[in-house]
């Protein structure tokens, strides 16, 4: 991995995807279990199994804010022609600002950029976002990355981020003029709160190898830490929310609020603000168009009453969609999707829930048959699971068929039944015959079994770019991109684990084997490799976005980061085993519009 940085640093890379004091130019900143016996008991084949939820993606059965339903909400206000016309009005006249900007001012457009990220619109400033960063990283090659020595840290942090965000390589040698002879921050640069926060945020998209910018991001976490009792009641803040969730590797829905009312110098932020307040009321008409049909396509389907021991959570599956395929123009995608993604969590319950062990092994062998005649067999809630996957998975490559000219059932039909199947009934015998895998099985098992590698491959067909023998041949082989994300996934929802005690009987995880193969280790020392190699993930799909040999379009790669961002909300639960964060982000995103 260090080669492959070093590689790309000797040359210059064209971007990923075609098409002290503070600086005068603000920033922009919101003011305001169990005993492990190897012993191996013998299997009743004929006795449903009962596994406690294993956790892919899952969250308790009765978790009480997850309706079935959308009811009125007063708090919704309507977008209607008035405001739709304002809106339209108000995002043309910032596009003309923004590019403008652009042409006065470097340093502050990239501010104005990295708010506008911030406020969640950035969807609507695409093509001129993308022509300011082209042309700043067209400048910043021509001249072999050296930086001028009038360029604070703040200014080299936040242009580094942002380009490295878009998909162009910057090498990190960009920080070495803030540094000393011992590859630390210089004295200068520790004095600097503002560039340190910014080192920090750039910090995040760190590749495999990139020691420098490994030690200086580290170290500026260690400064702003040590540091943040001392600052005034707003920046601490800011550092705060900077330090336990980085702009990178966090979901911009969940921290809107907090740059709604964010007050600033600069005369361009309540303009931005404005729009991003039309814009959050605009799509949330559109969420609710979109949970209509979902909600009716799930009446329809009669799985929440033909299998009554699984979950009945549409609205939890559809903001996974939401996260996922974050631009509001990809509705209908969102609405497949969240199908797709309803089966990954129905087929979880029948395996860890419902059927002995003989049965599952039955219903993965006909699953795997795709074929109906298989099923006749099988108890009911087995056999009228799959019809509805059979049924679901057909209608949408006869969707694809029509809209692409392609159809991809037989990917599709590969995914769901050939491997994740395979890894339920994998870790259903585990749990019947009290087998302990080693940490390393556990873990290959386990990211397939999370569900990842289904989620993105129907992500994948439903964008419809960049279908092609390569891609097609590549996606059956668990890329990096598919990998890493699924290896966040899986790492995150162990640490997790541990708050979430309230399910019965015993739920493994890589902690728990890690310990088993090495008794001499802490349960901290543990968790801290498991942080680390969560870390090591995240450079991983941080490199796979970079890299100028990676065919996966520019949409699936966001797709895949949005995946891995979404996945601390997921496994986030407090001393009650409830998930606040999740619940915080359902409420804001499909309840509660912003007042103008």
């Amino acid at each position: 991995m260090a080669a492959a940085s070093a590689m790309l640093m000797g040359r210059v890379i064209p971007p990923r995807f075609s098409s002290s004091s503070f600086s005068s130019s603000s920033s922009f900143q919101p003011y305001p279990k169990a005993s492990m016996d190897n012993e191996t008991p013998p299997i009743n084949f004929s006795v449903p199994i009962n596994i406690p939820h294993s956790q892919k993606w899952t969250i308790p059965l009765n978790y009480s804010f997850l309706p079935t339903s959308l009811p009125a909400d007063p708090q919704i206000s309507p977008f209607n022609e008035e405001m739709s016309n304002k809106y339209e009005y108000e995002m043309k006249r910032l596009k003309h600002l923004l590019s403008e900007t652009a042409k006065n001012d470097s340093l502050e457009v990239l501010n104005m950029i990295d708010g506008i990220q911030r406020l969640g619109i950035d969807h609507c400033f695409k093509e001129e976002i993308e022509a300011i960063l082209q042309k700043q990283y067209t400048i910043m090659a021509t001249h072999h990355y050296l930086i001028d020595t009038k360029c604070s840290l703040h200014e080299v942090a936040l242009r580094f981020r942002l380009l490295r965000q878009r998909g162009y390589f910057i090498p990190s040698d960009v920080f070495e003029s803030f540094m000393d002879k011992n590859g630390e921050l210089n004295k200068k640069g520790i004095e600097d709160i503002e560039g340190l926060t910014s080192v920090y945020e750039a910090w995040q998209l760190c590749l495999p190898g990139e020691d420098k910018l490994d030690k200086i991001g580290e170290f500026s976490g260690h400064i702003l830490r040590t540091q943040i009792g001392n600052l005034e009641n707003g920046m601490a803040k800011h550092v705060g929310d900077t330090l336990t969730n980085p702009f990178h590797k966090s979901l911009a829905k969940l921290y809107i609020k907090n740059y709604f009312g964010y007050q600033a110098t600069n005369k361009w932020i309540f303009a931005f603000q404005n729009l991003a307040k039309l814009d959050f009321n605009r799509v949330q008409k559109l969420y609710r168009h979109e949970i209509s049909q979902l909600l009716l396509w799930w009446k329809k389907a009669g799985l929440c009453e033909e299998l009554k021991f699984s979950r009945d959570q549409p609205l939890k599956w559809y903001i996974c969609s939401v996260v996922c395929l974050a631009d509001p123009k990809f509705s209908e995608e969102r609405v497949e999707l969240t199908k797709s993604i309803s089966f990954i969590y129905l087929l979880d319950d029948i395996y860890d829930l419902y059927g002995s062990i003989e049965e599952l092994r039955l219903f993965t062998q006909a699953i795997q048959r795709w074929d109906l005649e298989a099923v006749h067999s099988l108890p009911h809630p087995m056999k009228f699971c799959y019809i509805k996957l059979y049924e679901t998975t057909k209608e949408l490559g006869h969707k694809f068929s029509l809209k692409h000219g392609w159809n991809p059932i037989h990917s599709l039909q590969k995914s769901v039944p050939f491997v994740t199947c395979e890894a339920f009934l994998v870790e259903a015998e585990w749990f019947a015959s009290g087998h302990f895998p080693s940490a390393k099985e556990y873990l290959e098992n386990g990211a397939v079994s999370s569900g990842v590698h289904v989620v993105l491959e129907h992500i994948f067909f439903l964008l419809g770019q960049g279908i092609n023998n390569k891609t097609l041949q590549l996606l059956d082989t668990n890329p990096a991109t598919v990998s890493s994300t699924a290896s966040i996934l899986r790492l995150s929802d162990d640490l997790g684990s541990a708050k979430d005690e309230n399910q019965e009987g015993y739920d493994g995880s890589y902690i728990d084997y890690y310990l088993k193969e090495n008794p001499e280790i802490s349960v901290d020392s543990a968790r801290q490799r498991v942080i680390h190699m969560i870390s090591d993930a995240w450079k991983r799909l941080n490199q796979e976005s970079l890299s100028p040999n990676n065919p996966f379009p520019e949409t699936f790669i966001q797709a895949s980061q949005n995946m891995a961002r979404f996945v601390p909300v997921l496994y986030g639960y407090d001393e009650n085993h409830n998930l606040p964060t999740l619940e915080k982000l359902m409420k804001f995103v499909l309840y509660e519009s912003v007042q103008i």
